[in-house]
C-alpha cells in the first residue's frame, strides 16, 4: 500500500485569516518502508511573515522572496500524490492550509477521506500521553538532535518513523502462518470403552532390596526415615 507522509510550514494558524503554505515536504512509503521518493518545495506566500511563525521555521521574507507560487508547483504536487492516503500530524491543520491553496488556483480540493492523523492514532495507542511530534520521537527513541527548528521534509522524516511505530512496529518477515499454507488440526475423541485394559506393574520392593536399603540406613548418622524394623 502506497501512503505519503507529509508536513507543511505557513505563516500562521489559519488560512480563513489570511495565512498562507510556505513550505511542503513528502515523503513516499510503500508498505511502511520509505521508498527515498520525496516532494519538497518553498513557496513565496505574497505576504509578509509574522514574527512568531519565523521563529518556529525560520523561513524568512528574504529567503522566499524568490521562491515560486504554489500555483506554479500545484501540479508537481498532485502529480506526486496521486491518489494515495495522506498522513500528517494533526492532519486537519494540513489539509486546511493544503485545499485552500488548491482553491486559490481553482483546483479540486484534496478528499479528507484520505487523510490519516497521527495525533488521533497516538490518543488511541497512549491515553493521556504527551502527544507532540517530539514527545512521541523520545517515546519510540527516535533521533531529533538535528532538528533545531521546524521543517516540512525533517518533520516529514521523523513522522515517517513515528508512524511506522504507531501502527505496530516493522516486523519484515514475522509471520504466524505462511501465504497459502493451510493448517489442519485433527481431534480424535475416545471412548472409555475402547480403552485397553493393562494390570498394574508390580511396584513394591523385594524382600533383597528391603534387606539391602535396611543396611544402607545403618551407615546413615540419623536418617529421615526413621526406624529401620
Amino acid at each position: 500500500m502506497r501512503e505519503i507522509i507529509f508536513d507543511t510550514e505557513t505563516t500562521g494558524f489559519d488560512p480563513k485569516n489570511g495565512d498562507r503554505m510556505v513550505e511542503i515536504g513528502c515523503i513516499e512509503m510503500v508498505n511502511r518502508v520509505e521508498t527515498g521518493r520525496t516532494y519538497h518545495a518553498y513557496f513565496n506566500p505574497e505576504r509578509s511573515m509574522p514574527a512568531e511563525a519565523e521563529a518556529v521555521h525560520g523561513l524568512s521574507d528574504a529567503f522566499l522572496a524568490d521562491k515560486p507560487l504554489f500555483s506554479e508547483c500545484a501540479q508537481e504536487f498532485l502529480d506526486f500524490i496521486e491518489d494515495s492516503p495522506m498522513v500528517a500530524h494533526n492532519a486537519g491543520f494540513d489539509f486546511n492550509f493544503i485545499n485552500a491553496e488548491l482553491r486559490l488556483c481553482g483546483l479540486p480540493e484534496v478528499s479528507r477521506d484520505r487523510m490519516v492523523d497521527t495525533v488521533a492514532l497516538a490518543k488511541v495507542r497512549h491515553p493521556g500521553a504527551k502527544l507532540s511530534l517530539d514527545a512521541l520521537c523520545s517515546r519510540y527513541g527516535i533521533d531529533r538532535s538535528h532538528r533545531t527548528k521546524h521543517g516540512a521534509l525533517l518533520d516529514s522524516e521523523l513522522l515517517a518513523q513515528v508512524y511506522v511505530e504507531l501502527r505496530g512496529g516493522r516486523q519484515i518477515g514475522l509471520e504466524l502462518v505462511a501465504e497459502n499454507t493451510e493448517i489442519v488440526t485433527e481431534i480424535k475423541v475416545f471412548n472409555k470403552k475402547d480403552r485397553i485394559f493393562r494390570q498394574a506393574r508390580p511396584h513394591a520392593p523385594t524382600e533383597e532390596e528391603r534387606v539391602a536399603h535396611a543396611e544402607f540406613l545403618k551407615s546413615v548418622d540419623t536418617p529421615l526415615w526413621g526406624d529401620t524394623e
